[in-house]
């Protein structure tokens, strides 16, 4: 059963992934000039979902950086 539920949309339209609390969910958005990579999964020792958000290069191009961390829903 997904335990977590992701959304894109682009020029052809919407697509959807389901994640587990067993797989957890990336999700990766990018340009020309680098990218954000996005995870999020489920702590089970906290009993909470957490999250991180990095940018990364992308083909050579960008920098890596990690930007945020946190608990879903705080």
């Amino acid at each position: 059963m997904a335990h977590f539920y992701g959304r894109v949309w682009g020029d052809r339209g919407a697509g959807t992934r389901c994640g587990t609390k067993r797989s957890g969910m990336a999700a990766t958005a990018a340009s020309w000039n680098g990218c954000i990579r996005t995870y999020i999964w489920y702590d089970e020792e906290h009993d909470v979902n957490r999250y991180e958000v990095c940018q990364d290069t992308w083909h050579g191009q960008g920098i890596s950086k990690f930007l945020s961390s946190g608990i879903i829903g705080e």
